[in-house]
């Protein structure tokens, strides 16, 4: 495993509409793995290809219960409406209150390529909501309400 390199804000590839994955290969396990060394070192929660500079339809979450390797995620359900503080591993230091649904329902296929469903909310549904809009360009910071800069632990 290794350490990627974090694609930051103005980077194209964090615009991108990722593609789906086609097949789940060891090439595609070895990013996932790759992918989630890097989110543990920079102390994220989630993190999508894209932002490592890989314009695929996978992220990795772990919001420290279990960490979830996530192709081709499709949000099936959204329920409720929550504003709470985000940060992203593209902006480091950037923080701003989103709305994201309460609690999300999610489709996709794992690791070894079998198709699974999570039901989430709380941190999970954010991250994952979060996560997914990397997959299709889009970026928390567009829609980010009182944008603070800074460490999160000065809060």
């Amino acid at each position: 495993m290794s350490i990627m390199e974090i694609k930051k804000m103005g980077e194209p590839v964090l615009k991108q509409i990722c593609t789906p994955v086609e097949k789940v290969n060891k090439k595609i396990r070895t990013l996932l793995d790759d992918m989630a060394e890097t989110m543990y070192k920079y102390e994220g929660v989630g993190i999508a290809a894209p932002q490592v500079g890989v314009p695929i339809r996978a992220i990795v979450v772990d919001i420290g219960k279990k960490r979830y390797d996530i192709i081709n995620p499709v949000i099936t359900e959204r329920e409720g409406s929550i504003v709470d503080s985000e940060g992203c591993l593209s902006f480091p230091g950037v923080y701003g209150e989103v709305e994201r649904a309460e609690k999300v329902k999610v489709e996709y296929t794992n690791r070894y390529g079998k198709r699974k469903f999570i039901e989430a909310e709380g941190l999970m549904a954010r991250c994952l909501q979060h996560e997914v809009d990397h997959l299709d360009g889009h970026l928390f910071i567009e829609v980010a309400k009182n944008i603070t800069t800074g460490s999160k632990k000065d809060e």
